[in-house]
């Protein structure tokens, strides 16, 4: 099936191309986090002079317990630790001193997210109360608030009401007639919490604001940004707090049923997610539009969106909200074509890709050939088989797909390959022909860029050949995750040179750079 993502191809990929995954909070900078200040924009510099084509970050939306960006607050608020201070002080909103003698974190790659929701909050106040006192601002920020009218202020009261309660989750709140959002006590917080929710709107113009000149200047060294979008929302989103309707929950909104996956070789309890799965009879019954709604809000943010766990639209798992291991559910039949057909109608044909990973049965794979989305291939898993016959081994590739040697769920490549069996490191170095003096990274890199995939992305701890301790998340576990930040000084010019000469080698290279 021809699709506008492959007909682009068809049009600007004659020779193939490449990118880089790297998440904003994995850059560099003086803020304990990566943000939308100048190190983005060098990094924007690095990818032009390495003739790539895409940037592939994970979700931008809040981050809540664990850190993760894929149980967010809200489907379509950004993120505000990713809002840049001096940024904000280019504007007039802060000066330096506000921040600069500020204690983000000791360490430079890694992010200490506990501290930041510490010191941030300050800083982002003082930008705000600026903000407000100019009426031209003001004007800007109207129009703003009119264009987002169908979120923003749903997620501003969900914050402030939220922290009222000291930031316990939506269905634990003390008030039970405002979890259940009865208009008059409503009301009531909308009056006593009306500057909070103020900062809270006034935050996400501040992240609007920022990323939306980042894409463009990206847009404008034609270099394409891959979005993110989890499949599920979390059980304390602004979303389960407002359209109750849509999830399979009980009267006070705790979840009757909640995602993972069942057991396999990578965990013998399954992997229990904990979000609230879908009532997918009642968004068949609207016409599927708030997926509609998600997808066009998700195509404000990015060029390309990869949808997570493509999976769980033929068929999810589905297990009982008391459960404490996900081993133990049922397989139920998801939307199938019926959703991205209506996406189809209502939007047009979109440059999407398939997170096709896990259980992947014949009844996923007529999904996506239905779709005609490109789907992934992970060629870590592709030598596990030292036989060659694995789906995702780098010969069984195929043109209509991205090929990657990890995602941020999977060890990088360092990692991987010492946690190999002797027989199954001979097999990779046998199959890339790896000289002793050459990383293994390296050598997975060349292989990567060969394949036959249309598009090849590399993680961003391979091409500076980190080790296992860059891993951006391991499934399953919380703590510890998130947290990889990238060091100045790893990106080497040797390290650029072996990038850009793979990226020429393999006819991947981005025709506007040359």
């Amino acid at each position: 099936m021809s699709t506008v993502f492959q007909r682009e191809r068809m049009r600007t990929m004659t020779n193939r191309t490449s990118g880089i995954l790297m998440h904003i909070t994995s850059l560099p900078g003086k803020f304990g986090i990566g943000t939308f200040g100048q190190p983005a924009y060098d990094f924007v510099d690095f990818l032009v002079e390495t003739k790539q084509t895409y940037w592939q970050i994970l979700p931008l939306t809040t981050t809540s317990y664990g850190d993760s960006p894929y149980q967010s607050f809200s489907a379509i608020a950004g993120n505000p630790h990713l809002i840049d201070f001096e940024l904000l002080a280019e504007e007039g909103l802060l000066d330096e001193a506000d921040f600069s003698e500020q204690d983000f974190g000791k360490e430079a790659d890694s992010v200490d997210y506990a501290l930041l929701y510490q010191v941030r909050r300050p800083i982002l106040e003082k930008a705000v109360d600026r903000f407000l006192q100019d009426d031209k601002r003001k004007r800007d920020f109207a129009a703003f608030e009119k264009a987002n009218a169908s979120w923003l202020t749903d997620y501003a009261e969900f914050m402030a009401i939220k922290e009222h309660f000291g930031n316990k989750a939506l269905q634990e709140w003390d008030d039970k007639e405002v979890i259940a959002r009865n208009e008059e006590a409503l009301d009531k917080y909308r009056l006593a919490l009306a500057d909070s929710i103020d900062y809270f709107k006034v935050c996400q113009y501040f992240f609007f604001s920022q990323w939306k000149a980042l894409k463009a200047y990206a847009n404008q060294h034609h270099i394409k940004i891959i979005g993110d979008m989890p499949i599920y929302v979390s059980a304390d989103s602004v979303e389960v707090w407002t359209k109750p309707q849509l999830f399979k929950l009980d009267a006070t909104r705790k979840p009757l049923y909640v995602a993972g996956v069942p057991a396999d070789n990578f965990s013998k309890d399954g992997q229990l997610w904990g979000n609230p799965l879908y009532d997918w009879e009642q968004h068949e019954k609207t016409g599927y539009s708030w997926w509609i709604y998600r997808i066009h809000e998700s195509f404000k943010l990015y060029d390309v969106l990869r949808i997570d766990h493509f999976k769980g639209f033929s068929d999810y798992w589905q297990v009982d909200g008391k459960a404490e291991v996900a081993k133990v559910g049922t397989w139920e039949p998801g939307p199938g074509y019926n959703l991205f057909k209506a996406v189809k109608e209502s939007l047009g044909d979109l440059p999407i890709i398939a997170e096709d990973l896990g259980n992947i049965d014949a009844k996923a794979r007529k999904l996506l050939a239905d779709c005609g989305y490109p789907g992934m291939k992970i060629l870590e898993f592709g030598f596990f088989d030292v036989t060659g016959k694995s789906i995702d081994a780098p010969h069984r590739c195929t043109p209509n797909s991205i090929a990657y040697t990890g995602t941020h769920d999977n060890e990088v490549i360092n990692g991987w390959y010492n946690n190999l069996s002797a027989e199954q490191q001979e097999y990779v170095d046998a199959y890339s022909n790896r000289k002793p003096i050459e990383p293994v990274s390296q050598a997975m890199l060349r292989i990567l860029f060969a394949t036959v995939s249309d598009t090849a992305i590399a993680t961003m701890q391979d091409v500076l050949d980190l080790g296992e301790d860059s891993r951006m998340n391991t499934p399953s576990t919380v703590g510890g995750n998130w947290q990889w930040r990238m060091k100045p000084e790893d990106l080497t010019q040797e390290r650029k040179d072996f990038l850009l000469k793979m990226t020429k080698l393999y006819q991947r290279g981005n025709e506007h750079h040359d």
